[in-house]
């Protein structure tokens, strides 16, 4: 992780040596686009969306029936689990309609985003849409990203300085609680889900939201109860959650968390803002199915509406601009990202004030 913020190197409050990203010269960006646009990559797939989200209504048509077919048995975790997995992939395909990757029409693409999102999943698509386009106009940008916002864990040194008491002690841990605590993230998107719905602030389309989200939890909810005796609803319930979050987190991590930070007074242009944050996870058609291709990252955030089938055909262009304008382009192994993830909360982490701890020993150590 480089922190970007003046022309001169230097060593951020971390300890990571910083570099800036500022460029004298033009972007690189619009002859890329030229590039893409000749190419047809911004065409949408229409075919392969419908494809997939006739799967995925298959999937859940599967998953519902074994649940029924089950009843009073402990292979419902099975189907717990299953359900955490099939959600995520709506979520994914919500993701995608929010970028108007699947019509050309904007309210075709939010009507769907709506619909997959809160009615399916269960999330707020207002939170979400004005969430995630804050963080594609700001990618690790110091108080502008709201990825970057304290969230149990610090993703900023300055932040986890600030840490007190119980959070103090999970921020000092947060590498070794990091995986662990993306068993909660299912919960978590939840509960800010309904919160946003049901808060003061502005939700578009409130009324339809409230009753999309409190319908699908009604019947999630009241289906498992129904069908399931008191402890094993609450083992199904915690597993689909847990493993949606889980699966939900594990995909979202690698993309940004370790690459490089901006400053607010740091400008760079387009292209290095965006291919300087994000980082990109090899694996061919496996991984872009098992990620909804956000493992093409670096692409995404260059053309948002750019069809998860083009990410990849994208990426060579993508390589050879970054090279004709020094900007280093990231790509690595999905264990490899963990690994840097992991290092780099890890560093964060050491910024918070240490808590149960007896001062004279912490005197006797520095000593």
């Amino acid at each position: 992780m480089t922190l970007a913020s003046s022309p001169s190197a230097s060593i951020s409050s971390s300890g990571i040596r910083s570099t800036t990203p500022r460029s004298s010269t033009p972007s690189g960006f619009g002859p890329l686009l030229a590039r893409v646009k000749d190419a047809g990559l911004l065409r949408r797939s229409q075919i392969f969306y419908l494809s997939l989200l006739t799967t995925l209504v298959l999937a859940l048509g599967g998953a519902i029936a074994g649940f029924v077919l089950l009843g009073d048995s402990w292979f419902q975790l099975l189907i717990a689990g299953a359900l955490g997995v099939i959600f995520t992939q709506f979520a994914f395909l919500g993701h995608e309609a929010s970028h108007r990757q699947v019509f050309t029409s904007g309210k075709a693409n939010d009507r769907l985003g709506r619909a997959l999102a809160s009615g399916v999943v269960g999330l707020s698509y207002s939170w979400w849409m004005n969430k995630h386009t804050r963080h594609h106009g700001n990618p690790n940008v110091i108080g502008k990203d709201p990825d970057l916002d304290v969230d149990t864990v610090s993703f900023v040194d300055t932040d986890a300085a600030e840490a007190r008491g119980l959070r103090a002690l999970i921020t000092r841990h947060q590498a070794k609680l990091f995986f662990p605590l993306l068993a909660f993230e299912g919960v978590n998107l939840h509960v800010k889900s309904f919160g946003h719905a049901f808060g003061r602030g502005k939700v578009d389309n409130r009324k339809l939201e409230i009753i999309l989200l409190v319908a699908r939890m009604a019947i999630v909810v009241s289906a498992v109860f129904l069908v399931l005796p008191l402890g094993m609803a609450f083992a199904f319930l915690g597993v689909q959650l847990a493993v949606f979050g889980a699966y939900m987190g594990l995909s979202f991590a690698p993309n940004h968390i370790g690459m490089t930070m901006f400053s607010l007074d740091a400008k760079p242009d387009f292209l290095r803002k965006q291919v300087l944050s994000s980082r990109n996870i090899r694996g061919g058609l496996p991984m872009t199915f098992l990620m909804g291709g956000l493992n093409h990252q670096v692409e995404h955030h260059l053309f948002p509406s750019m069809a998860r089938p083009q990410l990849a055909k994208a990426r060579r262009m993508v390589r050879e601009a970054c090279a004709r304008e020094g900007i280093a382009y990231t790509e690595t192994t999905l264990a490899e990202a963990y690994r840097v993830v992991l290092r780099y909360m890890n560093t964060v982490g050491r910024s918070a004030p240490r808590v149960f701890e007896c001062p004279i020993v912490l005197d006797y150590g520095r000593l």
